[in-house]
């Protein structure tokens, strides 16, 4: 997930480079929206873990 949100940026910059504003725009947010999904999967994964007992990564 981390991976599309990282190509979502891409997309978004060089959209922003060549002057394309709404696609960069759309771009930027799909991008922001990816990463905190994954942010938010990777603190519950975390959680998780600890909670069986097992040692963080």
């Amino acid at each position: 997930m981390l991976g599309w949100a990282l190509t979502f940026l891409v997309i978004a910059l060089i959209a922003a480079a060549l002057g394309f504003g709404g696609i960069a725009g759309t771009s930027a947010g799909i991008a922001q929206i990816l990463f905190f999904i994954f942010l938010a999967l990777f603190v519950i994964s975390l959680i998780a873990r600890a909670v069986r007992g097992k040692p963080p990564l």
